[in-house]
């Protein structure tokens, strides 16, 4: 017990001393000995802000923020939004980007390295990436699919003489509605809705999951091509191929948001979508939307943010792209809900129905509201060409940067088995082909359902939420905050703002705590759709997706525990309160598990290295 108390005490001294660099870098790029392939940096500042800006801006602004803003009070909806923003979402955004750029490693070593204990993080980040290479995609593929048809001479979601159409099928414009309201069938559907099922050969639950639509597959395997040889160079291809992918969407969200301002009934899509309503600010759903946006929106604990950080130049100033990137972020996000409600108040008044009956989120307003607007426009071909073109861009960078963060991570944490001849280009191939193969099940009559539960479980909030919350308890608490902005101020020159060392050990967990325990006591089974949800053995599939990734981080720290020589109080106290004051062999692409070989050093213990 003495021993305990001595130790602890001879943890806070070494706290307690100037808060030089903890970590000192032998920087030099050394992976060209032996035949190893350089790591590589990016060519100019603006290829690390579009690679970013195209993860972290994706769908979920364009499809899933101006949704949310509407349903949950409007412009009220902006205050729980930046508080989490303020929060949660910048000082976890600083925390990532500058981790990987002070250690120049992927986000399993940088974390291995900088906090052995919490190296469970790291590989939980990778599982999600993973998760989400395989389903994200298929939004891509039914993108690519609606695209090929945006070319016809008429749009085949604009009528009913389709070959696929029914009985049922009813062309909804406003002369229909008024001449023909009582003639209308009972169970009458649209053109696109009845498009959208035949894309996707809808069964009718989950249990059915049917052959696979060999049009969709084709598309899915097109897909992935382009995202293998946007990746296959590494950084020094995504680096070029983000300045169009991570551009060519915002020319297309401005052509959309004047041609939606010009429409008529634009403003009173605006309006609705804006109107502040002060009596949802009670309600804590919306604080659950709120900062579950946040961290999807931000691709916080993903892993991503600290493998393009890692490609950064020392001395960059990560400080302030984080303030500029989230800022960039959240500005799409606001302007996206001009664009696409400008074109829903269009669609409302030609229809001559109230926006909420066609205001919807996720893919419904992809793919079956917006198609519907733009059949309704002058010249509707192009409208849907410049419409599906900017989804598939959007959805484009973040797969291919997601994919090259998870490539990333893998050659770190291997170099010298990895980086040698055309073994990396022959690995990311094989992780592609997995995936698509995986993806097949979801370009199935069920696959639909399939997609919601990966999408619902496997990226979900409740393991984003846990990760942020160890996140922050290794960098504020393990790690030292105090040790954290000495290292950010050795790279920039100056310190962060003092808040941030108030976020990471205190608000931030607790934020995320809070949130964490509301959306355990507010779970409900998940909706598939025309009054279907989720079975139990799909549930349990669901959570054995989001335990893939979060179980990782036990396993890692009773893992790392149990293979370091020692007593148990001695190995705990060696992980958690004295961590390496001279790294000088970690240096770049070296084994990170060395970095527990100089704990021995510190405290005491004889671990050979």
């Amino acid at each position: 017990m003495f021993w305990a108390l001595s130790l602890l005490q001879a943890a806070d001294k070494e706290r307690s001393r100037p808060q030089e660099s903890v970590l000192h870098w032998d920087r030099t790029d050394k992976s060209t000995k032996d035949g190893l392939h350089a790591r590589g940096q990016w060519a100019s500042k603006a290829e690390f802000l579009l690679a970013v800006a195209g993860q972290i801006i994706g769908l979920g602004n364009v499809w899933r923020f101006p949704y949310l803003c509407y349903r949950n009070g409007g412009g009220v909806f902006f205050v729980p939004y930046l508080l989490f923003l303020v929060l949660c979402g910048i000082p976890l955004f600083l925390l990532e980007t500058s981790l990987g750029q002070y250690t120049s490693l992927g986000g399993v070593s940088a974390w291995r390295t900088i906090c052995p204990l919490f190296g469970g993080l790291g590989y939980a980040s990778q599982v999600i990436i993973l998760h989400g290479c395989v389903y994200y995609i298929i939004i891509l593929a039914w993108a690519l699919f609606y695209l090929s048809y945006s070319f016809q001479a008429e749009l085949p979601w604009s009528h009913c003489n389709n070959t696929w159409n029914t009985k049922a099928c009813v062309s909804f414009d406003l002369h229909n509605q008024t001449a023909n309201a009582r003639s209308l069938p009972e169970n009458a559907t649209s053109p696109v809705m009845e498009f959208w099922e035949c894309v996707l050969r809808l069964s009718s639950n989950l249990d059915e999951l049917g052959p696979i639509s060999w049009k969709l597959a084709l598309c899915l395997a097109a897909v992935w091509l382009i995202c293998y040889f946007c990746v296959w160079k590494g950084v020094k291809s995504t680096g070029k191929v983000v300045y169009l992918t991570a551009t060519f969407p915002y020319v297309m969200l401005f052509v959309l948001l004047v041609r939606g301002a010009t429409l008529p009934g634009a403003t009173q899509g605006i309006i609705y979508y804006l109107k502040p309503n002060h009596t949802r600010l009670a309600d804590p759903q919306v604080w659950m939307d709120a900062g579950t946006q946040i961290f999807f929106s931000y691709g916080i604990c993903l892993g991503s943010l600290t493998a393009l950080g890692s490609y950064n130049k020392y001395n960059n100033d990560c400080y302030k792209d984080s303030f500029l990137l989230c800022l960039l972020n959240s500005c799409t996000s606001f302007l996206a809900g001009f664009a696409i409600f400008s074109v829903l108040g269009f669609m409302a008044e030609e229809q001559g129905v109230d926006i909420a009956s066609v205001a919807q989120s996720g893919p419904g307003l992809a793919f079956i509201a917006y198609p519907r607007a733009v059949a309704m426009m002058p010249i509707p071909q192009l409208w849907a060409v410049c419409f599906f073109l900017m989804i598939i861009m959007l959805g484009l960078d973040t797969q291919f940067v997601s994919l090259e963060a998870l490539m990333t991570s893998v050659s770190d944490l291997y170099p010298h088995l990895i980086r040698r001849g055309h073994r990396r280009e022959l690995l990311l191939l094989f992780v592609c082909v997995v995936c698509f193969l995986v993806g097949l099940v979801m370009v199935t009559p069920g696959g639909l359902y399939v997609f919601q539960i990966y999408d619902h479980f496997s990226c979900s909030g409740a393991s984003l939420l846990l990760l942020s919350i160890f996140q922050s308890l290794a960098i504020g608490w393990v790690y030292g905050a105090e040790r954290f902005t000495a290292n950010i101020r050795e790279m920039i020159g100056y310190s962060p703002l003092p808040v941030f060392k108030l976020c990471w050990k205190y608000l931030t967990p607790a934020v995320c705590t809070a949130t964490f325990v509301f959306s355990l006591v507010c779970w409900s089974p998940l909706s598939l759709g025309k009054g279907l949800v989720s079975p139990v053995w799909a549930t349990t599939l669901g959570w054995l997706l989001t335990l893939s990734s979060v179980s990782l981080l036990p396993i890692w720290a009773i893992y790392a525990l149990v293979t370091t020589p020692g007593t148990l109080p001695q190995v705990v106290l060696a992980h958690i309160y004295l961590l390496p004051r001279d790294c000088s062999s970690c240096c770049l692409n070296s084994d990170v598990t060395d970095s527990v070989s100089v704990m021995g050093n510190v405290t005491g213990l004889v671990i050979p290295n």
